[in-house]
């Protein structure tokens, strides 16, 4: 499964029912197939942990973890350590990433020496086929 995965992508959710079953399919239809994908219920109470668990379901690369609220930032020391890789992409419960996402970041880190990566955002409101303003980071 995923133990020699060469990224592991994790994702803390909380009330993210509109948006997170878009969000963890722009992931599985990564164009680079060898990740894991963590994601951390955090206590929703929304619809999330019934999405989530059907999700898990049919990937077994997804490794759902779901226990009662604690924050963003302790849902994201919790999934570092459990990832399996020790490269990690980091992604929202609303965002939609790009096909190719992971395989230009995994050349990036390949291409050069750098212990972080970061992308361009493109801003949204529906339809993520009418993106509109992009912001780049550094």
């Amino acid at each position: 499964m995923a133990t020699g995965s060469a990224i592991s992508v994790i994702m803390s959710v909380y009330n993210g029912a509109p948006h997170i079953h878009a969000s963890v399919q722009s992931i599985l239809q990564q164009s680079f197939t060898n990740f894991e994908l963590l994601v951390l219920n955090d206590g929703s109470t929304d619809s999330s942990s019934h999405i989530l668990n059907g999700l898990a379901a049919s990937d077994p690369r997804i490794r759902l973890i779901e226990r009662e609220n604690r924050g963003l930032v302790a849902s994201l020391n919790e999934l570092i350590a459990a990832a399996k890789s020790p490269l990690l992409a980091r992604m929202d419960s609303d965002d939609i990433s790009v096909p190719e996402r992971c395989e230009w970041q995994l050349k990036a880190f390949a291409q050069n020496n750098v212990s972080i990566i970061s992308g361009a955002v493109q801003e949204f409101m529906d339809d993520t086929a009418q993106a509109g303003t992009v912001r780049y980071v550094p």
